[in-house]
């Protein structure tokens, strides 16, 4: 008697381990906490502690990162980082099918029956935005306008169902995941008309804080320029004086930036030279650092911007010097 082989067939979706993408932020040696940070990490902590994600949102340079990454802190959780990126897609945010398993099973035990079983599994790799809505991580979304909008589509239901949507689940569940308790949210981005960013979708925009972050105070700057330089407070005070009084020439002009000062304070502090009038060093060093077409003014095709640094130094010093041509330093 000869008996039909037997086949069974089934598939199904399989989970491959993802690699610890957390961080556990500390505050470093030359974080500065003045009045003004205290300020903004206490608001964004109310808006977080009630649910609500926040976005710090303002030019390059003004400590959005930092910020976010100090008030992250205080929540006392893990922290999944993501930097927007023009080439995202969905699945680089949720996860993606990685490929197949299968496997076949062939019982020939009775030799007139043969029963064979093949299962194919689909591989499927969780991305940071899943696994911090999984694990109650904090999610710190950094310069998420540079993703297209389309992208960023599957944050509307994190943000207000705290639902995401995972197509690949749908073959074995309702395709949802229910987002963590704990799960906390916070973006920075840079104004629109940046090279490299996106307008944002109003949907996303509506689910969010925004604080609009300018400059820092005096008083902070010149505290982050001594912490991250060493250099001595008069010195960093004149330093920081220069840098502000710049950012007054030209139109919504937010530049130079913080960055500036500390540069100016680190390259000082490594020469052993001093914010003086009569430093040759100092001099330079500004020139060099500050040499940016902020004014967008020339002369003869020649940028005025060196000629400009010259009259603040001299203006913040008290004292006159010689405007000289950055081709003859």
């Amino acid at each position: 008697m000869k008996v039909e082989g037997l086949e069974i067939v089934s598939a199904s979706t399989k989970k491959v381990p993802t690699t610890n993408d957390n961080i556990l932020p500390e505050a470093s040696e030359e974080f500065t906490l003045t009045p003004y940070v205290q300020d903004l990490t206490e608001r964004a902590l109310a808006y977080l502690e009630v649910g609500y994600p926040v976005h710090f949102a303002g030019p390059a340079g003004t400590g959005k990162t930092t910020i976010a990454f100090h008030v992250a802190s205080q929540l006392k959780r893990p922290v999944i980082l993501i930097h927007g990126d023009d080439e995202f897609g969905t699945s680089d945010l949720i996860g993606r099918d990685t490929g197949y398993r299968r496997y076949k099973l062939v019982d020939n035990y009775i030799h007139s029956v043969v029963k064979t079983e093949e299962h194919m599994n689909s591989l499927w790799m969780d991305h940071r935005l899943t696994t911090a809505c999984q694990n109650g991580s904090t999610l710190i979304y950094d310069e998420f306008t540079r993703s297209r909008p389309e992208a960023n589509n599957v944050l509307l239901s994190v943000l207000e169902e705290k639902l995401l949507n995972v197509p690949a689940l749908a073959r074995t569940g309702d395709g949802y995941i229910r987002v963590h308790s704990d799960f906390r949210a916070i973006f920075t981005s840079n104004p629109e008309e940046y090279a490299g960013t996106h307008k944002t979708q109003d949907a996303l925009m509506d689910r969010l804080i925004t604080i609009n972050l300018g400059n820092f105070d005096r008083d902070t700057e010149i505290q982050v320029a001594i912490a991250k330089s060493g250099i001595q407070r008069p010195d960093a005070e004149t330093i920081v004086d220069i840098v502000r009084e710049l950012r007054g020439i030209g139109v919504k002009n937010s530049r130079p930036t913080i960055r500036a000062s500390i540069a100016i304070a680190r390259i000082l502090a490594h020469r052993s030279s001093h914010a003086r009038l009569n430093d040759p060093v100092f001099r330079k060093v500004c020139r060099d650092v500050l040499n940016m077409d902020t004014a967008k003014v020339t002369r003869g095709g020649d940028s005025l911007m060196p000629q400009k640094v010259d009259e603040v130094i001299k203006k913040i010093c008290g004292h006159g010097i010689r405007s000289v041509s950055p081709s003859k330093n």
